[in-house]
């Protein structure tokens, strides 16, 4: 029969043990925590919910959801048990304030990269509009729409309640910058179904010095003033006018920017003919366009086919060739045959596209988006999230 008389000695678990254990198993908690609680206790303006630590912690009803909650009810249940992220430290009474708004809002934002990653399009009703574009919300997180990037007809305050299709263009956590654009989405859409050299239809939508915007099946291409004609235009105002009907070609599928380049140019049967005779060029223009196209592929053969006899001709000339041929040759040709080449052959070809076409993308997000879509802090939410 086991003496149970022992001592502190033969058990070997002193009071000072067990205290010890007791501080082993204190949790101590800190504020970006995520810990398991228990709702216990469902309070008119937040819960109450028990983490373990020696106070009850406490959830605000702001706090419940990425998105607007009304009570409690529509987020805890009693005695359900879920994630929560720890906001505050202990106040003066030892309690700690929770989150769940903080967890949806990190997962949010890696979603959001995620799909970025992907190229994803996807798809998001229109709540509100405002000077510069509109506003949407994508895994909850406030999305911003330039208005250079809505490609539709209808005036942007009658897109509120519209679903439309999106690619990101800009995911910034740091500065809390989610920026979308539908024209991309629609681009892309429409590029499916498009190719380089096809002639299409189209309606003069919008003129500028540099060139006039086609719409195609509610896309919109960019018919630059160099690609009007082979015969120099001052304007495009001198040829065309908003509305007008017009064929043209494809020349460049631009998904990555959601840019369609067009070409009448290519489609004159002589030089000028898209100011002296529009209609001819139009009439000719299947024709022309299958001329620019085995052009293009006959270009594309031929680098392929030099490109291949280059390689032959490398793995040809052994490598003895290069021993042969003494250094004094390279002596022999002076270097006054580079000076007589001027460098202002580069200055003379101006990047027209690049000074030509603003950056519409950057241009169009104003300042505003940063104060409707403040940095989140610790002490206040999240603006991306209402």
């Amino acid at each position: 029969m086991v003496n149970q008389k022992l001592t502190a000695t033969e058990i070997g678990f002193t009071h000072e043990d067990f205290a010890a254990l007791l501080d082993k198993y204190d949790y101590h908690f800190s504020p970006g925590d995520v810990v398991p609680g228990t709702v216990f206790s469902i309070e008119p303006r937040g819960a109450l919910i028990d983490i373990g630590a020696k106070t009850a912690a406490y959830i605000p009803i702001q706090e419940m959801s990425i998105n607007r909650v009304d009570a409690p009810e529509e987020v805890l249940q009693s005695n359900e048990t879920r994630e929560f992220f720890i906001l505050t430290d202990e106040n003066e009474d030892g309690q700690l304030t929770l989150s769940i708004r903080r967890i949806e809002y990190m997962r949010a934002w890696e979603r959001v990269r995620q799909l970025q990653a992907e190229d994803a399009t996807v798809r998001s009703g229109v709540f509100a509009t405002n000077r510069g574009g509109a506003l949407v919300r994508i895994e909850g997180l406030r999305g911003f729409i330039p208005g250079s990037h809505i490609s539709t007809r209808k005036p942007k305050e009658e897109l509120v309640g519209e679903d439309l299709p999106l690619k990101f263009l800009e995911v910034d956590e740091e500065r809390n910058r989610l920026v979308l654009s539908h024209r991309r989405a629609l681009v892309e859409r429409k590029m499916n179904r498009l190719e380089v050299g096809e002639v299409v239809i189209g309606t003069v939508r919008g003129i500028k010095p540099y060139g006039a915007f086609i719409d195609i099946g509610g896309v919109s291409g960019l018919l630059h003033i160099s690609e009007i004609s082979h015969e120099h235009i001052d304007t495009p105002h001198s040829v065309f006018n908003v509305n007008d009907e017009v064929k043209v070609m494809i020349i460049d599928l631009d998904a990555e920017r959601g840019r369609i380049s067009l070409s009448t140019k290519q489609l004159e049967p002589e030089p000028g003919d898209m100011i002296k005779n529009r209609d001819l060029v139009y009439d000719k223009a299947e024709e022309m366009a299958a001329k620019y196209r085995e052009q293009m592929l006959a270009k594309q053969q031929g680098v392929t086919a030099v490109a291949d006899t280059e390689a032959l001709a490398e793995e040809d000339i052994p490598s003895a060739m290069e021993e042969d041929i003494p250094s004094a040759v390279e002596e022999d040709i002076p270097s006054a045959v580079e000076e007589d080449i001027p460098s202002a052959v580069e200055e003379d070809i101006p990047s027209a596209v690049e000074e030509d076409i603003p950056s519409a993308v950057e241009e169009d997000i104003p300042s505003a988006v940063e104060e409707e879509i403040p940095s989140a802090t610790l002490e206040e939410a999240p603006s991306a999230v209402e």
